[in-house]
């Protein structure tokens, strides 16, 4: 799947979980799904806890979240 593709599955309503990054609306915000990542959860272990859920949309978080690195000036981040 090309890049714009997964990026179109991440989604901001201000009617959904309070305008934060979404998966194609279904109120999991991007957020939590990269702490399981980053929690060492597997993208199977996920799945099998979010059947709604598919594998694009888990690589699309990451794709969301390289993205929003992409920056000229990083500052210390707040605890």
């Amino acid at each position: 799947m090309e890049n714009q593709a997964l990026l179109d599955r991440i989604t901001v309503d201000p009617k959904i979980c309070h305008g934060k990054p979404v998966i194609r609306g279904l109120r999991y915000p991007v957020e939590n799904m990269l702490e399981l990542l980053a929690s060492g959860m597997t993208h199977a272990e996920i799945l099998a806890d979010y059947e709604d859920l598919e594998e694009d949309d888990l690589i699309a978080c990451l794709l969301f979240a390289a993205r929003l690195t992409k920056v000229k000036h990083v500052s210390a981040l707040a605890a």
